[in-house]
């Protein structure tokens, strides 16, 4: 017996996608599996860690607590989103390199996209707004001061851009 597959329509980075789907394939898997969007990391599939996430409407969210046909009908946002339309590096990505915000970069993706989420809510947040984003990620390697830093040097960097 097969499985039924669903209709989805999904704006992806940008760019209209359509698939069809098992009921039960979640988001992540979707993204990685068939759209071969691999920046955004598998970690604890628990909804924990936070490698997983990714934006929906603009809001970060944990794609491997959501089914992909949970997001028919929705923006979806990845890391690979995030860069500018030339593909160079965002503002934010390029910080992160330049304050060594990474080492062995498996949080990375998530930490960019819940920063990037801080940003375009708030421009100028303070060091405890940062924080107070980026708690739900895990991060083994940094001690999280210097992707704080590298959100702080970012809004900067934005702030000089709209001037």
């Amino acid at each position: 017996m097969s499985e039924t597959l669903h209709a989805i329509s999904v704006e992806v980075n940008g760019k209209p996608r359509s698939a069809q789907v098992p009921a039960r394939l979640s988001l992540v898997d979707w993204l990685r599996e068939e759209l071969l969007l691999t920046g955004t990391h598998i970690g604890c599939e628990h909804g924990i860690c936070g490698a997983c996430s990714v934006m929906l409407d603009g809001e970060p969210v944990r794609s491997c607590l959501m089914y992909a046909v949970q997001a028919d009908g929705h923006r979806v946002t990845t890391v690979e989103g995030l860069a500018r339309t030339d593909g160079s590096l965002s503002v934010l990505q390029d910080s992160f390199c330049e304050t060594h915000g990474l080492q062995c970069g498996y949080c990375t993706p998530g930490m960019l996209i819940a920063a990037q989420a801080l940003l375009n809510a708030n421009p100028g947040p303070s060091e405890a707004q940062i924080r107070d984003a980026i708690g739900g990620n895990l991060c083994r390697c940094t001690g999280y001061q210097q992707i704080v830093e590298a959100v702080q040097l970012a809004a900067e960097r934005i702030a000089k851009e709209g001037k």
